[in-house]
């Protein structure tokens, strides 16, 4: 197993581990249905699947 020969800074090692912390997803509401989902996703809404406020498909089930 690799070991480094000199000892890292804790300021070298914390720049490293800046980019670690979780964000939370971003949120949009469908204009039609009121539903909350993430930005550029299609969702279920009633059965049906919905995209940019239209119905994709009807009766929509996913497949298992």
């Amino acid at each position: 197993m690799a070991h480094p020969k000199r000892r890292h800074s804790t300021s070298r090692r914390d720049k490293r581990r800046t980019h670690d912390s979780l964000t939370t997803k971003a949120l949009a509401t469908d204009p039609v249905t009121g539903e909350l989902h993430r930005f550029h996703r299609a969702h279920v809404h009633e059965g049906n699947l919905y995209y940019r406020g239209k119905v994709v498909i009807e009766n929509y089930a996913p497949a298992v």
